[in-house]
């Protein structure tokens, strides 16, 4: 429970940061904060191979969603 809590102020903390970067497109945001969370998901399930694993499909997640043209995206 403690574990699931600090991820979650961790995530939000990560998105905010994210958030006042003025210099970053859409896009890198979007792959950056996929990054974190998905490294957060997997270091929840499991080890440092599951942490580098979630990180990696969180960027290419945030990455796809945010490209241009996309429905979220407009």
């Amino acid at each position: 429970m403690k574990t699931k809590f600090i991820a979650a102020v961790v995530t939000a903390a990560a998105l905010m940061g994210l958030g006042g970067c003025a210099t970053m497109d859409r896009q890198t945001v979007g792959t950056v904060g996929g990054a974190v969370v998905g490294g957060l998901v997997g270091n929840a399930v499991g080890g440092t191979g599951a942490t580098i694993l979630g990180a990696g499909a969180g960027a290419l997640a945030g990455r796809e969603l945010t490209k241009p043209g996309r429905a979220l995206n407009r």
